[in-house]
């Protein structure tokens, strides 16, 4: 069975219907795709950190992460927010099971390039992919939180688009990254196609910038090592989830590598 991975931006949570999670579930029982959803909390994070008095600041779309907002980090992604998917999911009529990266050392990280300046925000080096397929086999599908582990036991935040881009290049899965926009926006209109050159170009003029960085980021990082197929479209819209996985022509952004394209000429 074919698998897709499908990240879930903890903004959108809230917006998606009962309609999506339904479409998840028939990927899987209709379609014969695999899900594994990697989602994030960012919101209900920072909500949790204002109502603590806890400070919490952004560094090109990434969390500072001290070890107070890693706790709460944690609380929030591998608590409440893993398991309102599970819940969804069965409500669906599917079969669900909540993983943080650091069950199993399921996600090993190191620390990221700049740590001194996001703290405890780290970078997966390492995906137990013999873990998830074992959970695959038994009819379930994985609902992820971005929590990692190091060999020390030391635990990471993990930005969810890169633990989402981590995991499909373990699989050499397709990367459907869910939000509550039509895709990635430059002004005021949505770009069908983006190659890594121009995505390097719309952030370095400030066109792209804070959390959709790190999600246009992911999807370059995934084109490097492999993964065919990667797509940013908007959940809210019904069948987008269906459209994207079966190839129908549909809205979004997708991503692709000029130089690739240019040899292909």
């Amino acid at each position: 069975m074919k698998s897709l991975v499908i990240k879930c931006g903890g903004s959108t949570v809230e917006k998606l219907s009962a309609s999506f999670f339904t479409e998840l579930v028939e990927l899987k029982t209709k379609h014969h795709i695999q899900p594994i959803v990697v989602h994030g909390g960012g919101p209900s994070i920072s909500n949790i950190l204002s109502s603590l008095n806890v400070e919490t600041t952004f560094v090109n779309g990434l969390r500072k992460t001290t070890e107070p907002v890693l706790e709460v980090v944690e609380m929030v992604l591998s608590g409440s927010m893993n398991k309102h998917f599970v819940r969804e999911i069965m409500k669906a009529g599917g079969n669900a099971m909540g993983l943080s990266g650091v069950d199993g050392r399921f996600l090993m990280a190191e620390p990221i390039a700049n740590a001194e300046e996001l703290g405890l925000v780290g970078e997966i080096v390492d995906v137990n992919k013999e873990l998830l397929l074992t959970i695959m086999q038994q009819g379930i599908i994985p609902i992820i939180s971005p929590v990692a582990v190091d060999k020390d036991g030391q635990h990471y935040n993990i930005n969810a688009d890169m633990a989402a881009a981590a995991v499909a290049t373990a699989f050499r899965a397709p990367l459907c990254m869910i939000t509550d926009v039509d895709g990635v926006l430059v002004g005021d209109s949505v770009v069908s196609k983006l190659s890594d050159l121009e995505v390097n170009s719309l952030i370095e003029s400030n066109q792209i910038t804070g959390g959709m960085i790190p999600k246009v980021e992911a999807a370059i990082q995934c084109l490097t090592k492999g993964v065919s197929k990667i797509g940013i479209i908007n959940g809210t819209t019904r069948d987008a989830l269906i459209d994207f996985a079966l190839n129908h022509t549909g809205a979004g952004t997708s991503f692709y590598l000029e130089e690739v394209m240019e040899k292909s000429v």
